[in-house]
């Protein structure tokens, strides 16, 4: 009996000491240095002239995001997808303005969670973008040191910027909802330049749980000016009732785009840069003039997406593309009217389209292509189309028809060809390739669309275009499955097999002006099956740098001078470099 009295008692002491424990995890954090005190001080200060500069903007906001499960292998793979576009008018704190028939509106911290509604234990979610948008702002309100505690952590340079690190917890008693984790202050102007954690009460218990952990970056897109441009999320919750495991990247762009337009606007669309390439001397035959006329339609497209920053503008990545599409076209001796075009359409799903003479391909769809004869498969399908002459719908020559709000362009735009067009291209496009100097690379492609074809299931929303073509058909089945038997069998242990690459390999987004810029990345060698993720999601960071103004175009070549040929798209991993055709050298 006594030991048992002992034995028990113990047991009690144990479960107090643990309770007590629980109710004061939360110490107060030492002092900090008078360096450090100022430069908290300038933190929250400029977070309060950030946050007002920042409601003078309305850019983009894209949400990607992968439901994760289980695998022996590979650790976790996608299960299902979603994908959230939107129009932001910071100006009216977090009013979502959704690129879809359903648009959304919520308040700010309202508790990301809170906007998860269907989960099941399949890991089947449902997101309102709201709740992605409110990472990006720490606490708009209430950050100073009557609501926050900040402890200091240590100096850390993140790119070219030099930064002090904090840890910061709200005070208790400061009420629900607000933020906790880590911030990253530039040790110039005091800008918080990356936030890591998540929103959490002010009082003793933790409820946490009720929100995503977040990893928030910021840029310094202006002079003295540091605004959002991407925000990682993963959360996992294995003991809770309903697991939620899932990743999402965040990217944000467009802050030089004006406010959206309204239907009542009835406002001309400006039409920059455009060039009449027409003989003055002569008159249009019957032939010309439609040319010219679906010329016209192209042009008011091409506008209309960069006005509304779906497309981005003009960039030397463009020159890349066109190089690998002269590839196809001198290979096959096709004779074009005007020269072929190639844009970069700034979003994540995987599509491309052609719009009159100009080819466009996604990001995303970019970003998982690992060699230039993968980047030369999927421009061959859209070259295709042009080859065949399924032009773009001439009714957009008419530039009323393009006087809509911009968070409707996916639903007045139909860039799509039907299904009998897509196979007559897809088709077609099998021959450009194998009268190109591709014609001995075509296992690559065939091994990507392998790829494709083994989680196009699991990840619907990546695959879904909202302008153009997708690279599958209504049936499952890739446009190009021809070339799927030219590849090896589709291995993820062979280390040395990287059939398609994660999302973000290749281009990053000027998130001012909406250029895209070509990543300078290093390989990286594969160490197992689980550092491939094809078409995944990947935590983002950001090589910082203080702003620079843009240097001067250096003088263009003398008339007939030789130009040098862009480089190829470069693997981002550790697959074989892509074989050079005569026409395009290999990259140094």
């Amino acid at each position: 009996m006594t030991l048992r009295r002992v034995w028990i008692t113990s047991l009690l002491l144990t479960l107090c000491a643990s309770a007590a424990q629980a109710k004061t995890k939360y110490q107060p954090p030492m002092a900090l240095s008078p360096e450090q005190s100022a430069l908290v001080q300038k933190a929250i200060a400029a977070e309060k002239v950030t946050i007002k500069q920042i409601q003078k903007h309305s850019p983009l906001v894209q949400t990607y995001i992968q439901n994760m499960k289980p695998d022996q292998v590979l650790y976790a793979v996608p299960e299902s997808d979603q994908y959230l576009l939107g129009r932001v008018d910071f100006g009216k704190s977090i009013s979502d303005t959704s690129y879809s028939s359903e648009g959304s509106s919520k308040g700010m911290f309202k508790g990301s969670m809170k906007y998860v509604s269907g989960l099941t234990k399949a890991f089947k979610m449902q997101y309102i973008s709201a709740g992605f948008m409110e990472m990006m702002f720490l606490d708009p309100i209430s950050f100073d040191q009557q609501h926050y505690d900040f402890s200091y952590v240590r100096r850390d340079f993140l790119g070219a910027v030099r930064t002090l690190v904090f840890d910061v917890h709200p005070k208790p008693g400061t009420g629900s909802g607000r933020f906790t984790g880590r911030i990253w202050v530039e040790d110039q102007a005091g800008n918080i330049v990356r936030f890591n954690g998540t929103y959490t009460g002010g009082n003793t218990d933790d409820d946490s749980s009720a929100y995503f952990h977040f990893d928030s970056w910021r840029e310094n897109l202006q002079p003295g000016l540091w605004l959002p441009v991407g925000v990682y999320v993963e959360e996992t919750q294995k003991s809770s009732e309903h697991p939620v495991s899932f990743k999402a990247q965040t990217y944000i762009w467009g802050y030089s785009l004006k406010l959206p337009t309204h239907e009542s606007d009835n406002e001309s669309i400006k039409i920059d840069d455009v060039q009449d390439q027409s003989d003055q001397n002569q008159d249009l035959s019957p032939l010309q003039a439609q040319r010219e006329w679906i010329s016209q339609a192209e042009e008011n497209v091409l506008d209309r997406l960069v006005q509304a920053g779906l497309l981005a503008p003009p960039s030397d990545f463009d020159k890349i593309l066109e190089q690998v599409t002269n590839n196809i076209v001198i290979g096959n001796n096709i004779q074009v009217t005007d020269a072929i075009r190639c844009r970069v359409l700034l979003t994540a799903p995987l599509e491309s389209l052609a719009v009159g003479n100009t080819i466009i391909l996604s990001k995303g769809l970019i970003d998982v292509l690992p060699s230039e004869a993968d980047l030369a498969a999927v421009l061959s399908f859209q070259l295709a189309h042009i080859v065949l002459g399924h032009h773009i719908d001439t009714r957009y020559a008419f530039n009323d028809r393009l006087l809509f709000p911009d968070e409707a362009t996916f639903e007045r735009i139909h860039m799509s060809h039907s299904d009998p067009d897509n196979e007559l291209a897809a088709k077609k496009a099998l021959d450009l390739l194998n009268h190109s100097v591709y014609a001995n690379q075509l296992s690559q492609p065939g091994l990507f669309l392998s790829q494709l074809d083994a989680r196009s299931k699991q990840l619907t929303a990546l695959n879904t275009p909202r302008l153009g073509d997708s690279l599958l058909r209504p049936t499952g089945e890739p446009w190009l499955n021809g070339l799927m038997p030219k590849a090896p069998k589709l291995d993820m242990n062979k280390l040395d097999q990287i059939a398609a690459l994660p999302l973000g390999s290749q281009l990053k987004i000027d998130a001012w002006d909406d250029k895209v810029i070509r990543l300078n990345t290093r390989s990286a060698p594969i160490m197992n099956a689980r550092d491939k993720m094809p078409f995944e999601v990947t935590p983002v960071f950001f090589r910082l740098q203080r702003y620079a103004p843009p240097v001067a175009p250096a003088p263009s070549p003398a008339a007939g001078a030789a130009e040098s040929t862009a480089p190829a798209v470069d693997t981002q991993q550790s697959a074989a470099p892509a074989q050079a055709s005569a026409s395009q050298p290999s990259p140094q």
